[in-house]
């Protein structure tokens, strides 16, 4: 079974503030902000919504097609994914724009500020999804993550007229996009992802409560950092499962990507939800652990092992069978 990511592509550069953002802010003037914050650290590493989505399903031994749009420095980017799993025969190469940007800064309590320059990823409109879903054998899955926000409603709209299955991941976009353009994005979608903030702000830009939703949705998982993760189902008990334990936090760019990158693989296992959650939750943890989206590592005994201790020795034997054909 094969699984498509459409997504960003991007490069991350990453900064250490060596303090806490809220001790600069100046009660009564926050309506006048202007900041400038001396760094320590800058850590420039691949990234991209989509990218390490993609990346991490591809540790975990699945072959996903990657789709987005990237400039002609992507040759350098190209090897790191195909050496980790990745497909990367449908990404679009631009012929004047750069691969896009990703610039942030994270304090000591590990709070984010960040910019996003789109630079290739805005004709990623011009990809004609139908086509290449139909050199694709055997589709489990589409996931429309955050991208260009017209190619991400483009990329739906050919899901629902060529009955593709797909994941709804609008996120970063729900920011961006209006009320009309998110209803669109999600409805029919298998899941629905979002952090416990964008899923208030998904409600309330949508005009639909958490109810209406999941007439429209197959699953709402919802992430709420180290408290884990939430998935809820029409007429169905919410199931909630806690994070793996981390042993230290390094960064927490690409968290969320981990997440659904290895609960959306191991669902195609055909193990439980939870069980498919408990490893995107471990597969997050290990992300949070790295600096960088796409720095950690993976070895399936160490996997086997944490998922063990997180998760108790069941789901290690449930999970075992499925990494390397079970010999570890």
């Amino acid at each position: 079974m094969s699984i498509v990511v459409t997504g960003s592509i991007a490069t991350d550069n990453l900064m250490e503030f060596p303090g806490r953002f809220r001790d600069q802010l100046v009660d009564g003037h926050l309506e006048e902000i202007s900041l400038s914050f001396l760094v320590d650290e800058l850590q420039i590493r691949r990234g991209g919504i989509g990218a390490n989505i993609a990346f991490g399903m591809g540790l975990l031994g699945l072959r996903p097609l990657l789709v987005g749009s990237v400039g002609k420095d992507f040759e350098s980017y190209r090897p790191w994914l195909e050496d980790h799993g990745v497909n990367t025969g449908a990404v679009r190469i631009s012929e004047t724009k750069q691969t896009a940007r990703f610039l942030c800064t994270t304090d000591t309590d590990k709070n984010q500020i960040a910019s996003f320059y789109a630079g290739a990823m805005a004709e990623a409109r011009e990809i004609d999804l139908t086509s290449i879903v139909s050199t694709v054998d055997e589709l489990e899955l589409v996931v429309i993550s955050p991208d260009d926000p017209e190619a991400m409603l483009k990329h739906t709209e050919a899901c629902r007229k060529e009955g593709f299955p797909f994941a709804a991941d609008p996120s970063q976009q729900i920011a961006r996009m209006d009320g009309e353009g998110l209803r669109a994005l999600i409805d029919g979608a298998t899941h629905v992802f979002t952090n416990g903030y964008e899923r208030e702000l998904l409600e309330q830009k949508t005009g639909w409560d958490r109810e209406e939703i999941l007439d429209r949705v197959g699953a709402q998982v919802t992430t709420f950092g180290s408290k884990g993760v939430e998935i809820a189902r029409k007429s169905q008990q919410v199931l909630s499962v806690p994070a793996a334990p981390e042993r230290h936090k390094s960064d927490p760019t690409g968290v969320g990507d981990a997440l659904r990158a290895g609960y959306l693989a191991a669902t195609t296992w055909g193990v439980t939800e939870e069980r498919a959650m408990q490893v995107g939750c471990l597969l997050a943890t290990l992300s949070l652990e790295a600096v960088g989206p796409q720095e950690y590592e993976f070895e399936n005994e160490q996997f086997i092992k944490r998922l063990s201790e997180a998760y108790g020795e069941d789901a290690a034997d449930d999970i075992r069978p499925h990494l390397a054909g079970g010999q570890l």
